[in-house]
């Protein structure tokens, strides 16, 4: 009955859901109304021939990608009691790529047989693409708007706002120094540059617009060369601190942070590689200091 309640959440039909498990339109709706009533809440809002997830069934799609994980897991042993093997293409955000890479080869030195491919990208453009089934899973920025019942994310660390400056600048409060020097921006249409203007607004800076770019290593470059400022999130496995020509302050006003998250679709046919990389991708990070 979970397989079949995933397949219908994803699926937003119990035709199309009933294909997918191999039943009959009939017996999947059956199966729905026996949860439901074994459970005592309504999962689902129907109209007509289509069904959406009610808040309660909402509530139910992790819960039952858990069980059916440890269920799979109790058939089939531990993960680390069976090798592993099979070819999986992952994406990755740039500023997560090296400690993708990382993971991935400490999982083939462990299973041989795994082969993994890793491109880079925006995470707009990778989660297009694992819902397409061009790649089986991605690290990207988790953008919550981003909520399609067809997808799982694993969160995996996340990273506050700071106010890069170059080292030169005289210290003063995180809006004055936006303020005072040209503040390069990155793209409001990605959501880390929501996340840059959301903490503008909590700071109430009126910035002095300077350059406007989707990268961070390039915006890094040109407060190191000293053109400006901006605000970024505080890359994981980065120390701008130490950096001699820059200058990371915190910005205790401002709330937000930048999710990094695995995501893959909840039909993934390399879910048990797929997770065992996200495991190793978090082993790695608590193995050097998780950062917070």
């Amino acid at each position: 009955m979970l397989r079949t309640f995933l397949a219908v959440a994803a699926e937003g039909s119990f035709t199309a859901a009933a294909q997918q498990v191999a039943l009959t339109q009939a017996a999947v709706g059956l199966q729905m109304r026996s949860l439901e009533a074994d459970l005592q809440r309504t999962l689902f809002i129907r109209r007509g021939k289509l069904v959406t997830l009610s808040e309660q069934g909402r509530a139910l799609v992790p819960m039952a990608t858990q069980i059916l994980a440890m269920y799979e897991q109790a058939r089939h042993g531990a993960p680390g009691d069976m090798p592993l093997a099979g070819t999986v293409q992952f994406g990755s955000v740039v500023s997560a790529l090296s400690q993708l890479v990382r993971a991935t080869l400490a999982l083939k030195q462990r299973h041989p047989a795994v082969d993994l491919h890793i491109v880079s990208g925006k995470s707009n453009q990778l989660i297009a693409q694992v819902e397409n089934r061009e790649l089986d899973a991605a690290v990207v920025v988790h953008n919550p708007a981003v909520n399609r019942p067809s997808l799982v994310w694993t969160p995996l660390y996340a990273e506050p706002m700071v106010l890069l400056a170059p080292a030169s600048a005289a210290v003063a409060t995180p809006r004055l120094m936006i303020e005072r020097h040209p503040f390069i921006r990155f793209d409001r249409t990605e959501h880390t540059g929501e996340l840059v203007e959301r903490t503008l607004r909590r700071l109430r800076a009126k910035p002095a617009p300077f350059l406007e770019l989707n990268s961070i290593e390039a915006i890094v470059e040109l407060v190191r060369e000293g053109f400006g400022v901006a605000l970024l999130p505080n890359l994981a496995q980065r120390s701008w601190e130490a950096e001699p020509l820059l200058r990371a302050l915190p910005v205790p006003a401002a709330t937000e942070t930048r999710a990094i998250a695995l995501v893959q679709l909840r039909t993934a046919a390399r879910a048990e590689i797929i997770g065992a990389v996200g495991q190793q991708f978090l082993a790695a990070l608590d193995f050097g200091g998780k950062p917070s």
